[in-house]
């Protein structure tokens, strides 16, 4: 058994596509947006027979449908083995965020401000790398959280390994009453 981990795409506007996550949002990414969806993560798991994972939210702020997932899967499909980024045979899933879904644009966390959520930085903030607090929005350049302890920090999100909402009562409450606006 071989552990490969997980490798994040945490989508930003450099045109330098180095990362196989960068170079795969960029052969869909465009079409995807034409077609009403906007890109929230690309993993690829494993090495061998890698799973591509492909999480979208509708631009319009919909709630995402099994038709959705479909479609899109189609259509990234098709394009992967026109383009064939990967050798060799892959899987490709995609899915909502979910309720408690990644945090990986600054829209995500300007959206969820006000709710529970955790990050973790390549390199230190302020002396540690994990953070669980409030979401308190972002800009550009840096997330916001008040933490547990009442401090506030900013995360640069170049530096934000991974973030996501912490499934909450107030999280599901808000989700499920009406949509959030994006």
């Amino acid at each position: 058994m071989a552990f490969a981990g997980r490798l994040f795409l945490f989508l930003d506007t450099e045109p330098n596509h180095t990362s196989l996550e960068s170079r795969l949002t960029a052969i869909f990414g465009p079409t995807l947006e034409f077609m009403g969806y906007e890109v929230v993560r690309v993993a690829v798991l494993g090495r061998q027979n890698p799973t591509v994972q492909i999480m979208i939210d509708r631009a319009d702020g919909a709630p995402i449908a099994v038709e959705d997932c479909e479609t899109v899967s189609y259509q990234v499909s098709t394009m992967l083995q026109v383009d064939d980024p990967m050798p060799g045979p892959w899987t490709l899933e995609v899915s909502s965020p979910g309720i408690d879904r990644p945090l990986t644009r600054p829209k995500d966390w300007v959206r969820y401000a006000g709710h529970l959520a955790r990050a973790e930085t390549i390199f230190p903030v302020e002396g540690r790398k994990r953070f669980s607090g409030v979401a308190l929005g972002a800009d550009e350049t840096h997330a916001h959280m008040r933490l547990d302890d009442g401090k506030e920090v900013a995360l640069p999100l170049a530096d934000i390994r991974r973030a996501k909402l912490v499934l909450t009562d107030a999280l599901i409450d808000a989700t499920t009453q009406s949509p959030l606006p994006n």
